[in-house]
C-alpha cells in the first residue's frame, strides 16, 4: 500500500519537471493528490486526441459512419478528383492509428503557427501519400483533426456540443475551451483546456470499461476495441492504439506534449494523472514506475 511518505517522496522527485498537478486513483476512488499550484483548467495538448477518439466511438455506435469506411467517400468535396490507390485505401481507422500513409507530420503546433492556408481539411487532402495506409506508423495531427471534422459533419454538431451530453456532462466536466482552425472548426488533435481532475475522471471511465457511477457511458464495443488494439510504432517508442498510447503492464495512456499523462493500469486498478509543462522531460512516467508503482 502506498503511504503518504512514499507519495510525498515521489512529488519531491518530480518537483523540478514543471509538474503542476498529480492525482492518483485506485479501486475507483482518489487515494492521493498534490497540487504544486492552485488547480485550474490547463492546456492538455494531445490528451485532446483521446477525447476526439471517444467522439468517434460514439459516432460509430450511432451509425454515423464505420471505422472501415473510406475517407474519400466521407469527404467528397475535398477528396482528390483522381485519387491515388493510397488515398482510395485510407479508412477512418487509419486516422486514429497514425497509419495514414504519410511520411511526414502535418498540422503540428510548430507548423500551424506559420501556415498560410486557412482550409486545413483541403490542405491535408492535397498532401502526397507515398505509402499505403496501415503499413507504417507516423505520428501526426492530420488524422485526429480529420476525425473531429468528420464527427462534426456527420452529426451536424460541433465536436464540443456532440461530446457534452454523451461524455462530458455525465462525468461532471464543464464545457471546455478548445482551440479552433482558421475556419472556426474545433481542432480535434490538440488545444483542449481542462482540469487535471476532469482528465482523471475520463481515465477512470476507460479503466472501468466505459462505466461511471454504475452507468454505461461509453459503448462497450468501443472501449474493448481501444484496449485490444496494438499498433507497432517506431523503434524505441511505445506501441499505439486508437488515439491512446500503449504502456507498461498492459496499460493505455493519453499523453500531452509537455508532460500531461493519464495512464490507466488494469493490473493495479490504477489511474495516474499528471499535468506538467516541461518540454525537456519525456520520461516523467519513469518516476511513476520507479517510485509509485511498486507500492500500489
Amino acid at each position: 500500500m502506498l503511504t503518504q511518505n512514499q507519495f510525498d517522496f515521489f512529488c519531491r522527485a518530480i518537483a523540478d519537471f514543471g509538474v503542476k498537478h498529480v492525482i492518483i486513483r485506485q479501486h475507483d476512488r482518489e487515494i492521493f493528490r498534490h497540487h504544486f499550484e492552485p488547480e485550474a483548467p490547463c492546456g492538455q495538448f494531445s490528451i485532446t486526441k483521446s477525447f476526439t477518439g471517444t467522439a468517434v466511438g460514439f459516432a460509430v455506435e450511432e451509425g454515423l459512419f464505420a471505422l472501415e469506411d473510406r475517407v474519400i467517400d466521407l469527404f467528397p468535396d475535398e477528396a482528390p478528383k483522381n485519387p491515388s490507390p493510397q488515398w482510395q485505401a485510407l479508412t477512418v481507422k487509419h486516422l486514429l492509428t497514425m497509419q495514414m500513409g504519410f511520411d511526414r507530420q502535418y498540422l503540428m503546433g510548430y507548423q500551424r503557427k506559420t501556415m498560410k492556408e486557412t482550409d486545413w481539411v483541403d490542405f491535408v487532402f492535397r498532401q502526397p501519400m507515398p505509402d499505403y495506409p496501415g503499413r507504417y506508423f507516423k505520428y501526426s495531427n492530420a488524422g485526429p483533426y480529420l476525425a473531429g471534422i468528420l464527427v462534426e459533419r456527420t452529426s451536424g454538431e460541433e465536436l464540443i456540443d456532440y461530446l457534452m451530453p454523451r461524455l462530458l456532462e455525465p462525468l461532471g466536466i464543464a464545457r471546455p475551451e478548445w482551440g479552433r482552425d482558421p475556419l472556426g472548426h474545433v481542432f480535434g488533435a490538440s488545444d483542449m483546456v481542462m482540469t487535471t481532475e476532469e482528465v482523471s475522471r475520463f481515465g477512470q471511465l476507460y479503466l472501468d470499461r466505459g462505466r461511471w457511477k454504475g452507468e454505461q457511458i461509453l459503448p462497450p464495443a468501443w472501449v474493448k476495441k481501444v484496449w485490444d488494439t496494438t499498433i507497432s510504432t517506431e523503434e524505441g517508442q511505445n506501441d499505439y492504439s486508437l488515439l491512446f498510447w500503449r504502456g507498461r503492464y498492459d496499460s493505455i495512456c493519453s499523453v500531452g506534449r509537455n508532460g500531461q499523462y493519464c495512464s490507466l493500469v488494469p493490473e493495479k486498478d490504477l489511474v495516474v494523472t499528471i499535468n506538467s509543462f516541461d518540454t525537456t522531460n519525456e520520461n516523467l512516467m519513469e518516476y511513476v514506475w520507479t517510485y509509485l508503482y511498486p507500492h500500489l
